[in-house]
């Protein structure tokens, strides 16, 4: 392992070891509280544009598995930051070599995982300093490098880095052609090997067509969308149809929706403009559902201000209250910019707050059937607690 360096644009530096790919790599550094799941994490589009710090110690102790990225295209995050690196996970899902587990071959390690994608990844630094300073003094641009280290040089070249905010990063990650999506979320199997329920793979696949005689028909619109929002969707009882982010919102009420999902993303919404334009033109065509990108979206649409946070939410362990019901759920989070509810007020009202930093997390409108909440109610990683809110979705239209 080579000496690799960690640059912030504030000038703390951190020296740790190579894992993953040689070279160097520049994004916004966040951290992330989960204790699993750093495949999906990885995968997840809206982490485009970012360097993402795991705060759990050590990280690829179960290896990886295709089953479960969260995008095409592999690892959309631009580096990785963590503690300890498993080299020698042990799991029955494991992939070995491109292949099953249970086929001979090496089981494949969180580095490797990063090699395939060309990642720059990091270990062996205190992340538990790096993010109480990031706690303390908010996200901000870093670079990691094994192949300079001078902390002089990166520093100029990380503070010569534009600001995240200026990257329109929705169209490095958006789909580029209309396609159907029928395949539900997963289901553990009763039997495998022996009976013991663990077998090649137990889970199995489901399909709208399975679940309802007749589904209603949902167009999403793909900012950086999670496969498991479309999974939730289908389980919902929705047929799904995705769009590119740029679709023209003719051509969406074209094929003549039931409902709009508005997806999560990467980046500054202010900056996807196409996006907030046409969904100020479905507003009080069709019901809407936005989901954290989506739910920024639609408060800009609505003509509301967005804001950034100090550090952002970005992991499986945060309690939002749903203020119709009282009830606390906890939740996952990844976002950076929030929705001042207070510039939409007489519009809409607050449905959901953070229980940590008291931060805004859902809104919906006063007489039109539009809804958004800033949490991943579809999870993976994390809690479930939320997923009902696909079914509250199919409720809003057919009560429509």
């Amino acid at each position: 392992m080579s000496k690799t360096l960690l640059v912030l644009s504030d000038g703390v530096v951190f020296e740790g070891e190579s894992f993953g790919a040689e070279g160097e790599t520049i994004g916004e550094v966040v951290f992330n509280t989960s204790m699993t799941g750093y495949q999906e994490i990885l995968t997840d589009a809206s982490y485009k544009g970012q360097i993402v710090a795991m705060t759990y110690t050590q990280i690829g102790n179960y290896g990886v598995t295709e089953e479960d990225v969260e995008s095409a295209g592999g690892i959309k995050a631009e580096g990785f930051i963590v503690k300890e690196a498993c080299d020698f996970p042990s799991n029955w899902r494991a992939e070995k070599s491109g292949v099953r587990s249970q086929e001979s071959g090496v089981v494949k390690s969180i580095g490797n995982y990063l090699k395939e994608y060309r990642i720059v990844g990091i270990q062996g630094i205190d992340t538990r300093a790096l993010t109480k300073h990031l706690r303390n003094y908010g996200a901000q641009t870093g670079i990691i490098s094994t192949v300079d280290t001078d902390p002089h040089n990166l520093l100029k070249k990380v503070r010569a880095y534009p600001d995240i905010s200026t990257f329109n990063l929705v169209k490095a990650v958006t789909t580029d052609k209309v396609y159907h999506w029928t395949e539900g979320c997963w289901k553990w199997q009763s039997k495998g090997i022996g009976g013991s329920g663990l077998g090649i793979s137990n889970r199995e696949k489901t399909n709208s067509q399975s679940l309802t005689p007749n589904p209603c028909h949902v167009v999403v619109y793909d900012f950086g969308v999670k496969f498991n929002i479309l999974r939730n969707l289908v389980d919902a009882g929705f047929h799904v149809t995705v769009v590119p982010a740029q679709t023209e919102a003719e051509a969406v009420l074209e094929m003549n929706p039931d409902g709009i999902l508005l997806s999560n993303g990467p980046g500054d919404p202010q900056t996807v403009t196409y996006a907030i334009e046409n969904t100020r033109k479905l507003i009080g065509k069709k019901p809407i559902f936005g989901i954290c990108l989506g739910h920024q979206i639609l408060g800009l649409a609505m003509g509301g201000r967005t804001y950034k946070l100090k550090f952002g939410h970005h992991g499986g362990n945060h309690p939002v209250k749903d203020l119709a019901t009282n009830k606390v759920e906890i939740t996952s989070q990844n976002h950076n910019y929030c929705v001042d509810i207070k510039s939409l007020q007489g519009k809409v009202k607050l449905t959901h707050r953070n229980l940590f930093d008291g931060s805004e997390e859902g809104m919906q409108h006063v007489e039109l059937p539009v809804f958004s909440v800033q949490h991943h109610p579809e999870a993976w990683p994390g809690p479930n607690d939320s997923t009902h809110i696909f079914s509250r979705f199919r409720q809003l239209i057919q009560n429509g």
